[in-house]
């Protein structure tokens, strides 16, 4: 009703704007051609514009999103952003519960809470976290989360879908201001990745569309510019993961010293990672391996000698920014 004033929308939930929907679909469709999953989120905090809760109104709205949205592949539920704020966790459970009713094709489904503790872990309909953690270091507390959810005796993906952008929240942050910088990032990338666990981020909300300086580009609309340098150290981590079978591989810090953190399906493939440079000691199944070098900052790879017996002592690391390495039988 109201598209260009978000406090105010005037939102009518008894009624559908088609064309809308059809542009989005547009979007999905594009965004399938480029191998791209897209989160649908159905209503968010900064909207105080909700449909009554459990009302027809809003079963109508779900139930027409999954009828139009469901048979995209490339499609994640997200029943809200900021939800614990407006929306009980018990509400969460009915309204997820009916969403994979009216989902044929059963796309995992999340909601993304203020409140970490709103998480119906143990439902059918919940395919994934969605935390909010930005406090730092982090690769504890994710692997804190996994073990959470394996108490359940139900493993699902562990994600944290807030805990920093690019030279963003500063202010408010726990952290110092560098701690949020694009290579501060993206090393927290690593420290979540290297837990085995997922994470989402974006690029800064300081400049771009509506925040001066007004480039055009920017977080919401995720147009980019030649400032925004942080996405592509994410595109060296994506070539490191994709280069193994990552989803095999499990967290077991214990079989490395000094601090690095370790990835493994033992016997097969020891991903290390250094935060700090250095060597590392690796403790292996018996084998024979190929090594090599990562270098998590521009994406080069380095070979090693071949690796045998049941511990082997990596050779240092060439500075002391931080560093990967890659053992395959």
């Amino acid at each position: 009703m109201r598209p260009n004033d978000p406090s105010q929308p005037g939102f009518d939930y008894t009624r559908f704007n088609v064309s809308h929907w059809q542009k989005f679909e547009r979007m999905l469709r594009h965004a399938r051609q480029q191998d791209m999953v897209i989160s649908v989120i159905f209503d968010w905090n900064d909207s105080p514009v909700h449909p009554a809760a459990d009302s027809e109104d809003e079963h109508r709205y779900f139930r027409y999103a999954a009828a139009r949205l469901s048979a995209f592949s490339n499609v994640t539920w997200d029943l809200g952003d900021d939800i614990s704020s407006y929306r009980s966790l018990d509400w969460s459970h009915r309204i997820g519960t009916l969403l994979l009713q009216w989902d044929p094709y059963h796309h995992l489904a999340t909601d993304h809470p203020v409140d970490n503790k709103h998480q119906d872990r143990t439902a059918e309909w919940f395919g994934f976290t969605s935390f909010q953690e930005w406090h730092r270091p982090l690769h504890q507390w994710m692997l804190d989360q996994r073990k959470a959810q394996a108490k359940t005796g139900r493993i699902i993906p562990q994600v944290n879908e807030e805990y920093g952008y690019e030279e963003h929240y500063p202010s408010w942050s726990p952290n110092k201001p560098d701690n949020h910088s694009a290579d501060a990032n993206r090393r927290v990338a690593w420290e979540i990745a290297m837990a085995g666990t997922y994470q989402t981020t974006g690029e800064t909300a300081k400049r771009g569309t509506g925040v001066w300086p007004d480039t055009g580009g920017g977080w919401v609309n995720g147009r980019g510019d030649d400032t925004m340098v942080m996405l592509q150290g994410y595109v060296y981590m994506v070539d490191f993961f994709t280069s193994f079978e990552w989803w095999k591989a499990e967290p077991h810090d214990e079989l490395v010293n000094h601090g690095a953190f370790c990835l493994t399906e033992p016997g097969r493939v020891y991903a290390v990672y250094l935060p700090n440079g250095g060597d590392v000691t690796v403790k292996l199944a018996p084998g024979r391996y190929q090594a090599s070098w990562f270098n998590p900052r521009t994406g080069e790879t380095t070979s090693l000698p071949a690796v045998d017996g049941t511990a082997w002592t990596s050779p240092k690391a060439l500075d002391n920014g931080d560093w990967a390495l890659l053992l395959r039988k």
